[in-house]
């Protein structure tokens, strides 16, 4: 049997690939990912060269078999998604999992995340953290699930596009105004911004901007009215 890593990769800064990245790209036979284009230009940013194969989420199962059968001939393989972790609301947790049914070992590389990085400058989280990522472009679907998401004792991460995100602070400021949020636009990058208020300034703040771009992560802070910033048994 042979191995699968799964690698992650900068979301934004190239000066976060983690040395064990480095590595394991220069270590294996193959690289899989989901834009080889883009993928391509990491690897020539670090002066790799190896085998591309695709494996995006529109053919994920049909491409993992593809893989898998690389792995049977004893390949070793890495695969990375365009930015960030592979499967955090990215393509990579089908290969996985095939890839362990069919025997072979699945090792994690660890790296970037949007949302880790956003929940480690939000200052607040607690136990519980729900990670959602992308809702429904359905306003209703939307709408209805953030309603849920936001009746429960937790913080919340989503990601957002930047043609929607003033829908989305609309949407939170529709259901508590006053709820505390952290939006991270463009995280790591050379425009990276962080901005913190209640759901109904930050609203006011993204529809006064003439101009909107970027990928968001948004912090939804657990709501004032059910629950403590601090846990009961933090002292304990």
């Amino acid at each position: 049997m042979s191995t699968l890593y799964i690698v992650g990769t900068p979301i934004g800064n190239l000066g976060d690939i983690t040395f064990r990245a480095v590595e394991t790209f220069k270590s294996v036979d193959v690289v899989a990912a989901e834009d080889t284009r883009h993928t391509l230009q990491l690897l020539n940013h670090l002066e790799i060269k190896k085998p591309l194969v695709s494996c995006r989420s529109q053919n994920e199962e049909f491409a993992s078999q593809k893989i898998i059968k690389m792995l049977d001939e004893g390949q070793t393989v890495a695969y990375a998604s365009d930015a960030g972790t592979p499967g955090i609301s990215d393509p990579g947790a089908i290969l996985a999992g095939l890839a362990r049914k069919a025997g072979h070992t699945v090792v994690p590389i660890p790296g970037a995340s949007a949302f880790a990085s956003l929940v480690s400058v939000a200052g607040a989280g607690g136990k519980t953290l729900v990670f959602e990522g992308f809702l429904s472009p359905k306003p209703g679907r939307r709408r209805s699930r953030l309603r849920e998401l936001m009746e429960m004792e937790a913080a919340i991460v989503l990601y957002e596009s930047p043609f929607r995100i003033t829908k989305l602070l609309a949407d939170i400021a529709d259901i508590d105004s006053e709820r505390r949020v952290v939006v991270g636009r463009e995280l790591t990058k050379l425009h990276e911004e962080i901005v913190e208020g209640t759901a109904q300034t930050l609203l006011e703040d993204f529809t006064s901007r003439s101009k909107i771009q970027g990928e968001f992560a948004v912090f939804i802070s657990k709501s004032s009215k059910n629950s403590k910033e601090f846990d009961e048994d933090a002292d304990i």
